[in-house]
């Protein structure tokens, strides 16, 4: 097979949540166990630094790759899912992985997944395990995919657990309260090694202290110790911030690349999971490689969408948030923005509440629904049906590009075009 045909059976020949939703979720890790003993137990060769929360998940794994391969540290880095190139999900050193490494695992090892019958989640991780061994990686940064006790990234050795926050979002897989949900992502904490909360919230607060105590796992909450203070905005590229540990200046105006707001949040979880890292002997750092590693991380590791401008003529802006907390970040963002009049290209997938998200929207926009080009996809007309009985007003469109370039040819020179509601939406634009 060559590559356009290896990435064919990968895509229609294994079960792909991203695409079929519930259908293709497994609610146990036996699959994954089997998989990775088939090819020699690739996680048991690198340590592994394993991430798992409702929002920032991404944004704080791409933060810590770039600062660990500013500190000189070969560095593998598993997020999912991918925007634009299937090979995104997995990196050493913020490259991707080679066509010919993908065609070459399929091959090789195809013999091995016989009656196995992985969905393409549990290939992938498998592939990124193996990829990541071979290449010999000091530390391996996994994002979980959702939840985490059942997650196939779970079965790795981390050396810190991270979870960022807890919000509303795959219900119907991981509990309807925060407290269910928080349990499932607290599956990803191992007995005795550190677990790091991005976001100190009462209403799960009591979970992660019982299931540490229950673990011997040391728990901190990055927000308890870590503060950035905003100094100013460059630029349209950027931010500087003052970073403050247990109220005293540990960084003096660190430049940021990003300009959404919740960034911060996820900063603060990153320089404290590296902290304790560095507490524990495991790496070395210096605060250049902090600021460095912050500085350059999108374009060490190849971070997108979020809050990512893709033109300035109109200003067009795209986000990945997706979920009732990431939709309200994004809300709060765009009323403090200048603009004439917001153009809102929005899509969402079938398995969501849209109503849920709906109400979160302003109703002075005009709205471009639109379906995501995947069987989950939600109805565009659907969509603009639900969104009309909450007040939203719009038309919807046969593709996301009809809807988005509609948006682009309608906003005058001083508008604010705006894509998101599905991480899906964003990556056909992208």
């Amino acid at each position: 097979m060559n590559y356009k045909e290896t990435l064919d059976w990968l895509f229609s020949q294994l079960p792909m949540y991203q695409r079929l939703g519930k259908a293709a979720y497994k609610a146990d890790l036996k699959t994954t166990v089997k998989l990775l003993k088939a090819l020699g137990k690739p996680q048991e060769k690198f340590k592994a630094i394993h991430i798992a929360g409702t929002n920032g998940k991404g944004s704080v794994s791409h933060l810590l790759a770039s600062i660990l391969q500013e500190a000189g540290y070969k560095t593998g880095l598993y997020t999912s899912p991918h925007l634009k190139d299937f090979r995104e999900r997995m990196k050493i050193n913020g490259e991707m992985i080679s066509e010919e490494k993908v065609v070459e695992f399929a091959q090789k090892k195809q013999a091995a997944f016989e009656g196995l019958k992985p969905s393409f989640f549990e290939m992938t991780v498998g592939m990124a395990y193996d990829y990541f061994a071979d290449g010999q990686v000091d530390f391996a940064v996994l994002e979980t995919g959702m939840g985490g006790r059942l997650d196939s990234t779970n079965v790795c050795r981390p050396i810190v657990t991270v979870i960022t926050n807890i919000g509303h979002d795959h219900q119907q897989f991981l509990g309807n309260t925060p407290g269910q949900i928080a349990r499932e992502k607290a599956g990803i904490v191992k007995q005795g090694i550190p677990l790091v909360v991005g976001k100190t919230q009462t209403v799960v607060k009591g979970v992660f202290e019982e299931v540490s105590t229950q673990k011997n796992a040391p728990l901190v909450f990055a927000d308890e110790h870590f503060e950035l203070r905003k100094v100013h905005t460059t630029d349209k590229s950027g931010q500087l911030f003052d970073v403050w540990r247990d109220g005293n200046l540990f960084l003096e105006k660190m430049e940021s690349p990003f300009l959404a707001n919740y960034q911060t949040e996820n900063m603060a979880t990153a320089l404290q999971t590296l902290v304790l890292l560095q507490e524990s002997g495991f790496i070395h750092l210096t605060n250049e490689n902090l600021r460095n590693g912050i500085q350059n991380a999108v374009d060490n590791t190849g971070l997108q969408g979020r809050w990512q401008i893709l033109s300035t003529n109109p200003l067009t802006i795209c986000d990945t948030g997706h979920n009732p907390e990431g939709v309200q970040s994004v809300v709060e963002q765009l009323a403090q923005t200048d603009y004439d009049h917001l153009h809102f290209v929005f899509g969402m997938v079938n398995d969501k509440n849209p109503e849920n998200i709906l109400v979160l929207l302003p109703k002075q926009p005009t709205y471009y629904f639109c379906k995501p080009d995947i069987p989950r996809g939600m109805d565009a007309e659907q969509l603009q049906q639900a969104a009309f009985k909450t007040g939203l007003r719009g038309q919807h469109f046969s593709s996301v590009t009809d809807a988005y370039h509609s948006a682009i040819n309608n906003a005058g020179v001083n508008d604010l075009v705006f894509v998101g509601g599905s991480t899906f939406v964003v990556a056909e634009v992208l």
